[in-house]
């Protein structure tokens, strides 16, 4: 994983004091893009959810290597939404 921001909090949700974690499936292409994103385990807030996936379309990931070439990779990954005071 390249430095990737975080995703942003949806301001509706943080005026609400809504928290929470979603799990996400990412495919990574060899050339280290998001092909794919999808949603393991909800935060139970859409509105958390959508802004997870939005982000993670976006990161830049190092592609898994094999026999050092670049394949196709999954990696699971946690996104947390907290408000700190």
């Amino acid at each position: 994983l390249l430095a990737n921001p975080k995703p942003l909090y949806p301001k509706r949700a943080r005026k609400h004091g809504v928290e929470g974690q979603v799990l996400l499936r990412v495919q990574i292409g060899t050339d280290g893009k998001s092909k794919a994103v999808e949603t393991l385990r909800t935060s139970g807030h859409p509105l958390l959810d959508a802004a997870a996936v939005k982000a993670v379309r976006k990161w830049r990931f190092s592609p898994a290597l094999r026999n050092g070439a670049p394949v196709v990779a999954t990696l699971d990954i946690p996104i947390t939404f907290r408000i700190k005071n």
